[in-house]
């Protein structure tokens, strides 16, 4: 198969897995198309005073918890978390948050649920891991959106009682492109038999019951898998630069069998099965990154008033204060970003697919230069490690922990590139049904035609409503007193981005879909947009309660995500994008070599892909 070819079969699988159908309203999908739907985010949707009584106290008992029997430096130290924790957090219902009473669980809204592991993340990240990626992406997840009643009654007790479930979907050779799936699930009788290997499943080491994504005939299908069946093997444990106390294993298949009914959906809603669950899935990641980022400000605050250098607090000098600033209004605006996105989830009344991913992909960014510039106030200290300060008399802060636990963010449930490629995709779903054939480079001519007269209907009917909005209106949003300037910035700008995206549309037609800089630095437009809507409509609410300080805050962030909006619309058109992929190819050619010259490569010999062979199953049980 030539190349083009096998990236037509990726495409074609990613599109055939992907919700095409939009029967909620979607305030990012609106944004992206220059339709400022403030009325879809605001007012925020309210919970009851029961689900918000019950979700306090949760939130309060697990702080107790935490506080009282985890040790988080012991976990970073030994790297697990001790069985007694994992029970101790089952008890009180931990594992089944959101799982519904009637199966168990506590059935809390999502609101609280993020805010659980925004507390969990800002103690001990690894803690926080284990906790979403069981119930996120693990079992519950999916069974609650496709599962059979009886597949619902059988597995979500067991869940929400503290059996730990893990998902598993990448490959050695398979990570954001489905197509290259090699592991099989064949029908044989009232069983499927499953071969594969999977890798880095999360909680796979010590996991009992597992979702497993495999190739039913040319499709991909979901299954629910006993963790000790026959066949199974944990066959390592796998070591990373941060969150060390994940169970994260490589796990062999060879001729398991599955039973029928544990097949979730239908054969070959798979890959479907697996990108609707993390729609609301991925709301775990912004609730660790904003836990993350709120931890940063509290150590940057008391150690920008303790250290004196020249005379005076560090936190007054002019280089470090800037790096405070945008620490304190980051950690705000996360946390309104995870806070928003999360009540959208409990209302249910709009389609979040676009601001889940644009949650995820901008926090796991945004938290992950706050932990940085933290490290770097920290100076020496913020480079040595907690247990080092510790031994030399000093506070334990583990600044260079953190960075390193919330690297993996960016990756996590869908790199950050790979976010921006599938926000695209969703963002510009209006133009593509209008003049999609008329920008597919091996469209007919009759197909072109036909597209060309839906395009010219379309784009007669958009393009004039571009031009002026409420932006332009020097009193509109006035509900939020000093934001409102921000919030008319934020109208005007996404008209603008509609605008751009026309543009490029019109400037590469078919060719746009490899022009993968420019679509990213329009996602990262409106993923800004997105944070300073969030920012605002916080603030606006808090401050009935705690005055001015909400409003400090949103416009300190808003006026430092307008410069980056500004330097992101300005390198659209001005850029080295076309010189820096020239140059790439020439160094994957080998043109550069010289330039290798004169160092050694400390790797280990062995190949760039590769399974671990031989060797005694690995797993073990929570006792």
């Amino acid at each position: 198969m030539t190349e083009h070819a096998k990236y037509a079969e990726s495409r074609e699988v990613g599109e055939q897995a992907r919700e095409k159908e939009w029967t909620r309203p979607s305030f990012a999908k609106q944004l992206f198309l220059g339709d400022y739907r403030l009325d879809l985010v605001y007012p925020v949707p309210t919970l009851s005073e029961e689900a918000t009584r019950r979700g306090e106290e949760f939130v309060r008992a697990v702080r107790r918890y935490l506080d009282t029997y985890v040790d988080p430096a012991l976990i970073e130290r030994t790297a697990q978390v001790p069985d007694e924790v994992v029970k101790g957090l089952a008890a009180l219902g931990a594992f089944g948050i959101t799982i519904g009473v009637e199966y168990g669980g506590l059935g809390l809204p999502y609101l609280y649920y993020c805010r659980t592991l925004m507390l969990v993340g800002s103690y001990c990240p690894a803690l926080a891991t284990l906790l979403s990626a069981h119930q996120s992406i693990g079992v519950p997840q999916p069974l609650k959106l496709f599962g059979t009643e009886e597949q619902k009654r059988e597995f979500l007790p067991r869940c929400a009682a503290g059996e730990i479930s893990a998902f598993l979907l990448t490959e050695p050779d398979v990570g954001s492109d489905p197509a290259r799936l090699s592991t099989t699930a064949v029908r044989d009788g009232d069983d499927y038999v499953l071969d594969g290997v999977k890798l880095w499943t999360t909680n796979g080491v010590v996991a009992d019951l597992l979702v497993v994504m495999a190739r039913t005939g040319k499709k991909i299908s979901a299954f629910v898998v006993e963790a000790d069946s026959p066949g199974i093997t944990v066959k390592r444990r796998n070591g990373f630069m941060g969150l060390r106390g994940i169970e994260n294993g490589v796990t062999e298949f060879s001729q398991v069998r599955v039973p029928a009914r544990n097949l979730i959906g239908r054969e070959g809603q798979g890959l479907k099965i697996a990108l609707t669950t993390l729609n609301t899935g991925r709301l775990s990641l912004p609730a660790t990154c904003a836990g993350n980022a709120k931890w940063a400000l509290k150590i940057a605050r008391e150690w920008g008033n303790e250290r004196v250098q020249w005379g005076r607090k560090v936190g007054e000098h002019e280089a470090v204060a800037t790096k405070i600033a945008f620490i304190a209004a980051s950690a705000y605006a996360l946390e309104a970003l995870c806070e928003l996105t999360s009540r959208l989830a409990d209302d249910q009344r709009n389609d979040i697919r676009i601001e889940a991913a644009l949650a995820k992909l901008y926090a796991s960014e945004v938290s992950y230069q706050a932990l940085d510039e933290l490290v770097q106030i920290r100076g020496g200290r913020g480079y040595e490690t907690a247990e080092s300060l510790v031994a030399r008399g000093e506070r334990g802060v583990p600044a260079e922990q953190m960075l390193r636990d919330s690297r993996i963010n960016r990756i996590f449930e869908g790199s950050s590139e790979i976010m921006r490629l599938m926000i695209t995709r969703e963002a510009v779903d209006a133009h593509l049904s209008a003049a999609g054939e008329l920008i597919n480079p091996e469209a007919s001519r009759q197909e072109r035609a036909q597209a060309l007269r839906r395009a010219g209907g379309f784009y007669a009917r958009w393009l004039p409503t571009l031009v002026a909005g409420t932006g332009n209106l020097p009193a509109s949003y006035g509900d939020f007193g000093p934001l409102a300037a921000h919030l008319r910035f934020v109208e005007r700008t996404s008209r603008k981005l509609a605008r751009s995206t026309f543009y490029g549309m019109s400037r590469w037609q078919g060719r746009l879909e490899h022009k993968q800089s420019f679509l990213g630095r329009l996602v990262d437009i409106g993923a800004e947009l997105f944070a300073m809507t969030a920012v605002c409509v916080k603030a606006e609410e808090d401050s009935r309660d705690l005055g001015r300080r909400p409003y400090e805050l949103a416009d300190t962030f808003c006026h430092q995500a307008r410069r980056r909006v500004d330097a992101l619309f300005d390198r659209l058109w001005d850029n080295s994008d076309a010189g820096d992929v020239r140059l790439a190819g020439y160094v994957l050619d080998g043109r550069y070599g010289f330039v290798e010259e004169g160092i050694l490569d400390p790797s280990i010999e062995g190949p760039w892909i590769g399974t671990p062979q031989g060797g005694e199953s690995i797993r073990r049980k929570i006792l």
